[in-house]
């Protein structure tokens, strides 16, 4: 099956206050009495989309899809004051006792697979089950993969898109010179550098190009929060330890798990899904040939599926 399942509205959608600061937007659908799945989606900084929801069977999951801390239509928008890893599991932990979930399948991609490891990580005893998208470790050789050195040979073209804002005496750190942009005062420089930043990411996302997604990394709205967020988290490693997330893989061994990956990934590189499917031994890998990166992709997509009508018989 690889088409999804059919657009559904929310049951209830709400904002709740996480601190004194931060509002997160939060939506329900599907089966009130459907297994728990809580969707956590990608960048740091892209927000939910409405397809999302139909990634998962409406009759047999209760859906919870959310909008991380300044992204979507949380807010503020963009803002990086109490806003770190530990600040988005400590969320989502409040999101599970908000509806008195007692366990939940937890799901991923790039970006919201790193969020998905580390929640599970901290809290085993809350997760029946995992679906892991584009696995992204966050570690120090990953960020300089595809921020230095490593997708660069695969898109030569555009990377001289991504590096033209900045000065080349400060081309040897990039994600410095970008973060210094994106954090500043000159807003026409910050705009300038978001919209490089988005546009890098989206044109390297699929292996072929994907209209779609163009067009809504280059939303102003979305192309900001996506690239200050990003480039916040990865200057600080994503406030993780090095290679902290397949050191405590133990901690999931007990936790069925489907591993995604693109066969020809050039943001998120396969290794590191292979290395992290060897560390757990409940999980099954799909290598999707012919799919790069992005949940958009219809191979992608369906595999997704597939993962999420199989966890049901597992959980």
């Amino acid at each position: 099956m690889s088409e999804l399942f059919p657009p559904i509205h929310e049951n209830q959608h709400f904002y709740l206050a996480v601190d004194d600061l931060h509002e997160i937007y939060v939506e329900e659908c599907g089966s009130e009495d459907g297994i728990p799945v809580v969707f956590l989606h990608g960048g740091p900084g892209a927000g939910c989309e409405a397809y999302h929801r139909q990634l998962f069977d409406p009759e047999k999951y209760r859906i919870i899809l959310f909008d991380q801390r300044g992204c979507g239509r949380s807010i503020p928008h963009a803002q990086l004051r109490q806003n770190t890893t530990q600040h988005l599991i400590a969320d989502i932990e409040k999101i599970r006792q908000y509806f008195e979930i007692e366990k939940w399948v937890i799901a991923g991609g790039s970006w919201g697979s790193t969020l998905a490891l580390a929640y599970a990580e901290a809290h085993p005893e809350a997760v029946s089950g995992m679906i892991i998208r584009g696995i992204y470790l966050c570690t120090a050789k990953e960020i300089q993969w595809f921020y230095q050195y490593g997708t660069s040979q695969f898109y030569p073209d555009y990377w001289q898109d991504f590096i033209a804002p900045i000065p080349v005496e400060e081309q040897d750190d990039l994600l410095q010179a970008y973060h210094k942009r994106l954090t500043g005062d000159n807003e026409i420089a910050r705009m300038q550098a978001a919209k490089a930043w988005s546009l890098w990411e989206a044109r390297t996302a699929t292996l072929r190009p994907h209209k779609r997604l163009l067009e809504h990394f280059s939303d102003p709205h979305t192309a900001l929060s996506l690239a200050t967020l990003e480039a916040h988290y990865f200057v600080h490693n994503g406030f993780l330890e090095d290679n902290q997330l397949l050191n405590n893989a133990e901690r999931l061994c007990d936790i069925p798990c489907y591993i995604i990956h693109g066969r020809y990934d050039m943001i998120c590189p396969i290794e590191q899904a292979y290395a992290l499917h060897q560390r757990l031994p409940l999980s099954e890998l799909f290598i999707v040939q012919e799919a790069g990166h992005a949940a958009s992709e219809t191979a992608i997509r369906a595999a997704l599926i597939e993962a999420s009508n199989k966890l049901l018989n597992r959980i």
